[in-house]
């Protein structure tokens, strides 16, 4: 798992500590030459300088020392190194310690270096280990520059545990604030993760839902139709031959139209019947609802452009109403009028036959012909009614709200 690039905070804070770490040892170094020039112990402090600035440099090569911890893509939080990497970090951090204590007991203005090494710390170490590591850095800063002072002075006493306890609190408070914002935009990337998910699966659910209504609507009434006719033509082969066979020349025709409708299911294209340019006037003009039902169609008010989706939508509506028709109802006639009132358009199938209860329908019991053309509908923001009582016929109606045009 690669480590993602630390946050530009992060970096601005390791830019500043690195950079006042080498200006405070390079001016701790010039203090000591220009007030001690000549000494003995010269060549051990510029020896132990060097030391310690390659140790800082080195500091990248053995672990994040100031650079961002760490993180797992999976949780957003800060992970722990590896056993081999934090035993390394802790090495080189002790390295650095103990070249600049030897540093600022032979010269003690090198001191101040413990301001970025607070960071360091705190960086490397656990935060407890770190607080205490601190706290002791601090208490000898405190020795030292009452050393250099020569006299008890109360400012050398209190100002390096206010600074130190100033940095210390302005780096946790800042990583407490870099930890929460990884751990919000976690909770951000795993959200919109699932809502994509959602909108995957409610999808397939709405395409699968599409396809169940358009197989329902197009080839099951089709097959149906033809098992129905070659009965028909079964029945009478024998003793009206011309019927059987005009029988099959319908199923036929049916058979041709079904094989057309799988075809542009399977492209997704508009129903057959609209696929060449036809209204949806002619289209429900042409339908039938088979040999012995006679299919009457009305239009009434202007007709409007309507868009594909209402059109496709409407006529399997009424292909879906003619096979229950046919099925169902031992009706002699249906009549579909399709009307447009302006701010909608309603297409209404009514027939003669035998009705049914209302309740039947609610339940579910007559199958998925009824509730497709209810999803249909409501996709489309419309709504649709059923009126039927047993012994006086059925009327089924669809209502499509338009939207306006001017």
């Amino acid at each position: 798992m690669t480590t993602p690039a630390p946050p530009r905070d992060t970096r601005t804070l390791a830019t500043v500590a690195h950079t006042a770490f080498f200006l405070l040892l390079g001016a701790s170094l010039a203090r000591f030459l220009l007030r001690h020039p000549g000494e003995p112990r010269t060549p051990w402090i510029i020896a132990l300088s060097i030391t310690l600035a390659l140790l800082y440099v080195l500091g990248p090569a053995v672990g994040p020392a100031l650079g961002a911890a760490p993180t797992s893509r999976r949780t957003g939080r800060t992970r722990q190194t590896r056993p081999t990497g934090r035993a390394r970090q802790t090495l080189w951090l002790g390295l650095i310690v103990a070249t600049w204590v030897v540093l600022v007991v032979l010269a003690p203005s090198f001191a101040w270096c413990a301001v970025p090494l607070f960071f360091t710390a705190l960086r490397t170490l656990p935060p407890r280990a770190a607080i205490v590591l601190v706290a002791l850095l601090t208490g000898f800063v405190v020795i030292a520059q009452l050393k250099l002072a020569g006299s008890f002075d109360p400012n050398l006493l209190l100002a390096p545990p206010a600074v130190a306890a100033l940095a210390t609190a302005v780096f946790v408070h800042m990583e407490r604030q870099a930890q929460a914002q990884r751990a919000l935009i976690e909770d951000l990337i795993r959200t919109r993760r699932e809502l994509a998910a959602t909108e995957r699966r409610e999808g397939t659910l709405a395409e699968r839902q599409r396809l169940s209504m358009e197989i329902h609507d197009t080839l099951a009434q089709n097959l149906s139709s033809q098992q129905m006719l070659l009965q028909a033509a079964d029945r009478t082969w024998d003793t009206d031959p011309a019927t059987a066979r005009a029988h099959v020349r319908t199923a036929t025709g049916i058979a041709a139209r079904g094989l057309a409708e799988a075809r542009r299911l399977v492209h997704d294209l508009a129903p057959a019947e609209l696929a060449d340019g036809t209204g949806l006037a002619d289209a429900l003009r042409a339908l039938d609802a088979g040999p012995d039902i006679e299919v009457r169609f009305h239009l009434e008010g202007a007709p409007a452009a309507l868009p594909d989706r209402v059109q496709s939508a409407l006529l399997r509506i009424a292909q879906g109403a003619l096979a229950n028709v046919r099925e169902h109802s031992g009706a002699r006639t249906a009549a579909l009028t399709l009307s447009f009132l302006g701010d909608q358009v309603v297409l209404d199938i009514a027939d003669d036959g035998r009705g049914f209860h209302e309740p039947r329908v609610a339940t579910g019991e007559r199958g998925h012909g009824l509730p497709a053309m209810r999803a249909r509908v409501r996709q489309l923001g419309g709504t649709l009614t059923i009126e039927s009582t047993p012994g006086e016929g059925t009327v089924l109606s669809a209502a499509i709200p338009l939207e306006p045009t001017g």
